[in-house]
């Protein structure tokens, strides 16, 4: 993750990323629960380790947990997030919140060979720096999957440059909070994004305002990084809430 989206992470989005999915994980968990299972992600003959990257508040982990995986490192650069998975997690010894860059925690908490189940959800992906990391994070995947292993992506395709107020996007809006973003586009790779949160205490309205780049990241690009690194992609199709969907299997 970039530093700039890694400070508007604890700034501004990390206290209210649940708040922005509806505000109860147990339906989010259990719809992604249904996603991975549709997709083939279960413990192998020889691994139930999984890695949740960029785990958050744990939308995955716990899913992940229900699959039956004995072993599941939850990665993310947070603290707040991660102390809100802990709170989910409690009771699930098979959970273990992980504070790391996503970069770097395949090669250093891994085997080559290890891992049942790698799974980047909710526009993590985009949150990376260049488009080298993405495919040098797509090779560290492919070394540390299991034979029969899968990892599972999803991600927002934002390589559509948006113009006008179309570039206005509107998260969630509550009694108390109003959530919306603004897009820019200053290079072919890169979108730059504005978070304006406005938040009501009781007596009046404070505005939160923070940016970050994300990068855009093309369906077919991605399958063919995927590919590159010996994958087999069986799913690379927009699934809920217009996020892209990548399955790919180790043989």
């Amino acid at each position: 993750m970039t530093r700039a989206a890694a400070e508007h992470y604890e700034r501004i989005l990390a206290a209210n990323y649940t708040w922005t999915l509806g505000g109860d994980l147990a339906p989010i968990a259990a719809g992604q629960g249904e996603l991975l299972t549709g997709l083939g992600v279960a413990p192998t003959a020889t691994s139930a380790l999984a890695v949740d990257l960029g785990c958050g508040p744990g939308n995955q982990s716990l899913a992940l947990a229900d699959l039956g995986f004995s072993r599941i490192l939850a990665v993310d650069t947070s603290r707040i997030l991660l102390a809100e998975l802990a709170e989910h997690a409690a009771g699930l010894p098979a959970i273990e919140p992980v504070y790391g860059d996503i970069r770097k925690v395949l090669p250093e908490l891994t085997a080559p060979g290890e891992v049942a189940a790698v799974v980047c959800m909710g526009d993590t992906l985009t949150h990376l720096s260049t488009k080298d990391d993405v495919s040098a994070l797509l090779a560290e995947i492919a070394q540390a999957l299991a034979a029969g292993g899968r990892m599972v992506v999803t991600y927002r395709d934002l390589t559509e440059t948006l113009h006008g107020i179309d570039r206005f996007i509107p998260i969630r809006s509550t009694d108390d909070r109003v959530f919306t973003c603004f897009l820019e586009y200053p290079d072919d790779d890169t979108v730059l994004v504005h978070d304006l949160l406005h938040v009501h205490d009781g007596t009046g309205w404070t505005q939160h305002v923070g940016s970050y780049p994300k990068l855009r990241i093309a369906p077919t690009w991605l399958a063919e990084r995927c590919r590159d690194v010996g994958l087999t992609v069986e799913h690379n199709r927009t699934g809920a809430r217009g996020l892209q969907v990548l399955a790919a299997r180790k043989d």
